[in-house]
């Protein structure tokens, strides 16, 4: 383990184990600071989940709003708001600074965001999220209110999803875009 880390870290990260198992125990690892606003009661979260610096988490809605699959990993500065309902299937990887929402202050599709009104003054609009399981979220990608994106996607750096994807493709783009497909007969990636 001190191959990994430095011996601050890895003092720090004995600190994390202890709080984890205090406040999470069924986690591998959680990270401070973690900023969970709404509660824990709008939270669950399967076995092996690892969490590192800085992830934001604000939840409300009646209920549980976020769902957090079994051995999911996400790096540092992960913001997910959840006000509706955001699922993250098994074995998800997660890069830093992604940002998850499934809400927008105004729908532009139903002509409720008057550009005359403040943001913060426009009605919340909500739409589910689901990822679903093996997938990787590359650094600084955005995922947005409604969106389903299918097991076993990639989806690239920087990119910003905006609709829904099928199982075993590679997103890339802002937007995104589909820019390669598994082919499970010749079970190899073949571009779009």
């Amino acid at each position: 383990m001190f191959s990994q880390y430095s011996f601050g870290e890895f003092v720090h990260n004995i600190f994390y184990l202890i709080y984890t198992k205090l406040f999470f125990p069924k986690a591998r690892l959680i990270r401070l600071p973690l900023y969970l606003r709404g509660g824990k009661s709008h939270f669950s979260y399967g076995s092996g989940l690892t969490l590192g610096y800085g992830c934001r988490f604000d939840l409300a809605g009646d209920g549980l709003s976020l769902f957090i699959g079994e051995n999911c990993k996400m790096n540092d500065r992960v913001h997910i708001v959840a006000h509706d309902s955001v699922t993250i299937g098994d074995n998800v990887l997660i890069a830093s600074n992604i940002f998850i929402s499934d809400t927008s202050h105004g729908s532009f599709a139903k002509n409720s965001a008057n550009p005359d009104e403040a943001p913060d003054n426009r009605t919340l609009c909500t739409q589910p999220i689901h990822i679903g399981n093996n997938v990787w979220i590359g650094e600084g990608a955005c995922i947005m209110p409604g969106v389903t994106i299918g097991d076993g996607c990639t989806i690239g750096a920087n990119s910003v999803v905006t609709k829904s994807f099928p199982d075993n493709t590679v997103l890339a783009g802002a937007p995104a875009r589909i820019i390669r497909k598994w082919n499970s007969k010749m079970e190899k990636w073949e571009r779009v």
